[in-house]
């Protein structure tokens, strides 16, 4: 335990979430605290992958494995996230919908999430 938990201050916490071709649903990539949090964020930025705070979140997603799925019911919640990103960002839109057959197999998208 860090001296900032010991003092009542939650770590930071951050995951990056990746959702590919073939994937049932976003799959976790990287999860972290405290200082690997901060450079999880920081590498996200340096990529220009969206970053979303949100410490209720991050702290359930942190409780999952490297390269799981997210379970079911936090799809809402992601979903959410991603409408967020296309609705003020449309530049960063890189999960639309091709009809079958138009490349839409390559396509991917990257999220991570924040708390403190």
């Amino acid at each position: 335990m860090s001296k900032r938990e010991r003092a009542g201050g939650a770590a930071k916490k951050a995951v990056a979430l990746q959702y590919g071709e073939g994937d049932m649903a976003p799959v976790i990539v990287a999860s972290g605290m405290g200082y690997l949090a901060e450079k999880i964020v920081e590498t996200a930025a340096d990529h220009g992958v969206p970053i979303y705070e949100d410490n209720s979140l991050a702290t359930v997603l942190t409780q999952l494995e490297l390269g799981q799925e997210i379970p079911e019911n936090l799809y809402q919640a992601i979903v959410e996230i991603y409408v967020y990103f296309l609705q003020f960002e449309p530049d960063l839109d890189q999960t639309k919908s091709k009809p079958q057959g138009e490349d839409s197999h390559d396509k991917k998208a990257d999220i991570s999430s924040v708390g403190q």
